[in-house]
């Protein structure tokens, strides 16, 4: 297995293990991962250190580091080309976040919007690391010199913040870092709620209809989108501006992103039929998308040679990389060599 080209421009992201990924991830985020894998040298990392900042169940946690790393190779994520890898199993992520942690400011952490809705969510666990989260993330990107990352609304913040780091850094030590731009993804339409469609799908929506795992068996989610709160206007038109069509427009845009037909064609489609004719074949469509997915995942989940080495290769070629750039810090802040 290669290493990084160094003739492509570089991609970092990462993606938490907590809950499987819903239909939102996979076409807002993890279905443009695999088609990056062609044209960028892609390095994708298995964030569990992150995941800590909330409260997590080891033995749960466990589990899903496995899981999500299996479906990601599921996904066509390919380890022949790409570097996949569990963040924990390289040190260097939390022994940059340190050093960068001194180079930056109370104030700029104090700032993260994300950091101030995370409190409001788990007010019994504001820990430091819910704090200094961000500086985390930027370790994660920097350590790569990543020249892009997938970023949605959500993430732009702390984006910057990671850019504000290295240009800080490099103003004192040299150009050390990498300036990471955005990849801004042109991309389906924000994904909703199939029990809320004015809320984001999420994969902690308490509510069991809510969202389509990448899991979920074919006649759940064909249950699931049968149950999708639309409206009493009965007709399958697309009008973003009426929020009573909030329901029937994320449908229309979940079924134009499965199957790569426009808007306008799918309205056509179904005109003068029903909505439960349309909620039927929208949840035909993803049923059938994710089934070779879950085929997959069904194999090499069950492949635990497979599985290891996988993890060890990427591990070891993600520490090759980032042990330079960690070196090379190590000496411009006045470390002695080991």
């Amino acid at each position: 297995m290669s290493d990084i080209q160094n003739n492509k421009k570089i991609i970092f992201s990462g993606i938490q293990p907590t809950n499987t990924p819903h239909l939102g991830n996979y076409l807002g985020a993890l279905k443009n991962w695999v088609a990056m894998q062609e044209e960028y040298d892609c390095i994708y990392s298995v964030v569990d250190l992150h995941a800590i900042t909330v409260r997590q169940d080891p033995s749960k946690l466990k589990k899903q580091i496995v899981e999500t790393y299996s479906l990601l190779l599921a996904m066509g994520i390919n380890p022949e080309k790409t570097i996949l890898f569990v963040q924990g199993h390289n040190p260097r992520h939390a022994e940059l976040a340190w050093v960068l942690s001194c180079y930056t400011q109370f104030g700029e952490l104090s700032r993260m919007v994300q950091f101030k809705d995370k409190s409001e969510k788990h007010s019994e666990n504001i820990n430091a690391g819910l704090f200094t989260y961000p500086v985390l993330q930027a370790a994660d990107i920097l350590l790569y010199n990543a020249d892009y990352v997938p970023v949605g609304a959500d993430q732009k913040q702390h984006l910057e913040l990671s850019r504000d780091i290295a240009t800080r850094f490099n103003g004192v030590h040299g150009d050390i870092f990498t300036l990471p731009e955005a990849y801004i993804i042109q991309a389906t339409s924000k994904i909703m709620s199939l029990s809320e469609p004015t809320k984001k799908m999420s994969k902690s929506d308490e509510k069991p209809h809510a969202s389509i795992s990448v899991l979920d068996e074919r006649d759940v989610i064909i249950k699931k989108f049968k149950r999708s709160v639309t409206d009493s206007l009965a007709e399958i038109s697309y009008d973003e501006n009426n929020i009573e069509k909030a329901g029937i427009n994320n449908l229309l845009s979940i079924y134009s992103a499965v199957t790569n037909k426009t808007i306008d064609e799918a309205v056509s489609e179904f005109s003068g039929k029903g909505y439960g004719d349309f909620k039927l074949a929208v949840g035909e469509a993803v049923a059938d998308m994710f089934k070779p997915v879950q085929d997959e995942y069904a194999r090499i989940i069950a492949d635990k040679k497979f599985l290891a080495n996988c993890m060890q290769d990427g591990a070891e070629r993600a520490m090759k990389i980032s042990g330079r750039t960690l070196r090379n810090v190590y000496k411009k802040v006045g470390f002695l060599e080991f």
